[in-house]
């Protein structure tokens, strides 16, 4: 998009750039109604008497810097932790993992994208040795014979992806959809595949078992360029159809049609996302679709592959620069000694004083406050209150902080609970760099300063290093970070070393890895190798388990939880937009006409939703797009309609991303 300021006014304006070609969706249509929200947040707050009031700057940084000097060394570095947002720009992301370690000296730091794409990530690694969202332009996807979207309703989350699909519909395209709801993007497949929740890796090697049997598979490629197909060929026999269609509810024909499809198109594309991924077992699903794709010869051949698709704004470069416990700028590992000799040598540090990995997002939150676990938080960029599952838990363990402070532009429910509050510009106000899901590098533009006392990130992330003792090594202009960001970034996976300005601005990004300034940048990747040490792509045996958690005689029904068209994550902002609200003013309990009937309930009754974590209540909303055995709900709205109060725990062990996508509950019509 482009933005336009006439008089003070902000506008957003289509701009046909070669991701979008000029689509938005009603929330960046809109987005510019928050800049001068009368909510916004423009002076610092302190909480005083139990009351959030007003403060000056200077009155707010000194009592951050003395809390988290008292309660370190009462305790330890460790007691006090940072957690961050894949919303915020590279080098935001970028000094908030620096400041951890630098000036922090805290191994307890993760963010809310361990909630998003950690579990392609952590597949994409293990198989390709290289997590990129797309190894290819999106435009690829336009252009497909064949395309698979799993767990993916991109109608709603990614309005303007819709313009690749019109494309590959003229192009007489045919397009898979893998989803236990009959979305509007499901309702645009040539073939929908509506499972059992939580059942998607039976559904890939089934596919596999399908194509293997038939003679389908790309045998010289699988010789060539993969390692480990004979331990995947031997547990996919195990996935016959007739088996598979009794776990997943999908009828072997369907089954056929789709590796059939699958195997018969010259471009074929297969794209996971958080309907797929969001499990407990979601690293084994992903590596189950990428062993399908790798069998079929898909990766790096020209308009074809595996992809990912990112849920959040800066999902793809948020991960690469720091703010992952276990990680380094360029998505090296933090336990890696030479990328730490590396990294340590541009911040001037020794290697030893950086911490070791530190617990993912979940462990975290839920560590607050125990005696093991942080006696003090800094949040950048998130809203865990709402956004976080098993909700009612994490809002506790918030609760017993020593101390907690928030930086935001808005009064999320998070911020709220905050002893500090500071005030932060917004996207229109700062400079700085966004990396999308083709790993393509973009940039920010301010347009304008932030409102009233309103700071950048940056700037309190210099100010709070200073008053904490570290004078040097946390610059408030962006350009200055990203210059640094480069350097640490040189020679690991994520290169930005030959990343400028100048060259984004002149070229409509730069897709990474790109290592020369004067040399190229790479929009396809895996052309000739993949990112292992011989070369080849990892295949990985996975085999299906159950959910966590499944339905029983006290929780009889599957829950799955997602988006909607005018909503965004925690609603934090689209719910402050008065076109969004309208448009969808609340949390609502989606089930399947049948099942109103037995449960005795018409569309719009309350209704109260429980499992072993919670309840929440909401209204009914009848549709026939939904399992009979499942209910759906929204995750945008904080209060009685708060989904993740209902929504599992359980890790996966690998990414360690929560199963947010399946649990089990009881659905009754609410008390009046």
């Amino acid at each position: 998009m482009t933005l336009r300021a006439t008089n003070d006014l902000i506008s957003v304006e289509p701009r046909d750039f070669p991701t979008n070609r000029g689509g938005l969706c009603q929330k960046g249509w809109t987005a510019a109604d928050l800049l001068d929200h009368p909510e916004r947040i423009t002076t610092p707050l302190i909480r005083r008497d139990g009351r959030l009031q007003e403060a000056s700057w200077d009155d707010a940084l000194t009592l951050i810097a003395s809390k988290i000097k008292s309660i370190q060394r009462r305790y330890d570095e460790n007691a006090v932790a940072v957690f961050g947002g894949g919303g915020l720009t590279n080098e935001k992301s970028y000094a908030l993992g620096k400041f951890a370690r630098v000036a922090l000296r805290t191994r307890n730091i993760d963010y809310n994208g361990r909630f998003c794409m950690s579990s392609a990530a952590a597949a994409g690694i293990r198989s390709f040795g290289i997590d990129r969202g797309l190894p290819f332009p999106l435009s690829d996807v336009g252009e497909a014979d064949t395309l698979l979207l799993v767990g993916a309703n991109v109608a709603e989350t990614m309005p303007p992806f819709g313009r690749w699909l019109a494309d590959h519909k003229a192009r007489g395209g045919t397009l898979i959809v893998i989803d236990p709801r009959a979305t509007p993007t499901a309702k645009q497949a040539t073939l929908h595949l509506q499972p059992t929740p939580g059942t998607d890796l039976a559904i890939a090697n089934a596919l596999l078992h399908i194509a293997l049997t038939e003679g389908l598979l790309d045998k010289d490629y699988l010789a060539e360029r993969t390692t480990g197909f004979d331990d995947v060929r031997r547990t996919v026999a195990n996935y016959w159809p007739a088996r598979v269609e009794r776990l997943t509810g999908v009828p072997v024909a369907d089954l056929e049609s789709a590796a059939r499809a699958l195997a018969g198109g010259e471009r074929v594309i297969i794209l996971t996302a958080r309907g797929a991924e969001q499990h407990a077992k979601g690293v084994d699903t992903v590596s189950a679709f990428i062993n399908l794709a790798l069998a079929l010869g898909l990766p790096g051949r020209p308009g074809s592959g595996y992809g990912c698709l990112t849920g959040q704004g800066n999902g793809q470069g948020g991960r690469e620069h720091g703010q992952k416990a276990d990680q380094l700028p360029g998505y090296r590992k933090i336990d890696d000694p030479a990328a730490r000799e590396h990294v340590a040598g541009v911040w001037g540090v020794d290697p030893a004083t950086i911490p070791g990995p530190g617990v993912s997002a979940y462990e975290l939150l839920d560590a607050l406050g125990t005696e093991a676990g942080p006696k003090a938080m800094l949040l950048f960029g998130s809203n865990p209150v709402v956004s976080a599952p098993r909700a009612g838990h994490v809002t506790e363990r918030i609760k017993s902080l020593e101390f907690l402070v928030v930086a935001d532009f808005l009064l999320s429910e998070t911020a709220a609970l905050a002893d500090v509050v500071l005030p932060t510009a917004m996207w229109a106000e700062e400079d700085g760099t966004m990396t999308n899901l083709e790993g393509r590098v973009l940039r920010r533009h301010a347009i304008r300063r932030p409102p009233g006392q309103a700071r950048t990130d940056l700037e309190i992330l210099h100010d709070l290093a200073t008053r904490l003792g570290t004078e040097r090594g946390f610059p408030a202009d962006p350009a200055e970070v990203f210059a640094e960001l480069r350097r640490a970034s040189a020679g690991g996976v994520a290169d930005y070393a030959g990343v400028t300005w100048e060259r984004i601005d002149a070229n409509d990004g730069v897709f990474w890895p790109c290592p020369d300034t004067d040399g190229p940048d790479t929009p396809r990747i895996f052309t000739e190798r993949f990112g292992t040490p011989d070369g080849r792509a990892r295949m990985i045996p996975v085999e299906h388990r159950a959910a966590a958690e499944e339905p029983c005689a006290d929780y009889p029904l599957y829950l799955t939880t997602g988006r909607v068209l005018a909503q965004y994550q925690s609603g934090t902002q689209t719910r402050r937009v008065g076109a969004l609200r309208r448009a969808a003013p609340r949390a609502f309990v989606e089930l399947h006409p049948d099942l109103a009937v037995r449960l005795g309930v018409a569309d719009g009754d309350a209704l109260t939703v429980t499992s072993r974590r919670g309840e929440v209540t909401a209204p009914a909303r009848l549709s026939d797009a939904i399992r009979e055995d499942t209910v759906f709900m929204p995750f945008h709205w904080a209060g009685a309609g708060r989904a993740n109060s209902l929504t599992n725990d359980a890790l996966d062990p690998t990414s360690r991303m929560p199963e947010f996508k399946v649990c089990a509950v009881r659905v009754e019509r609410a008390n009046p």
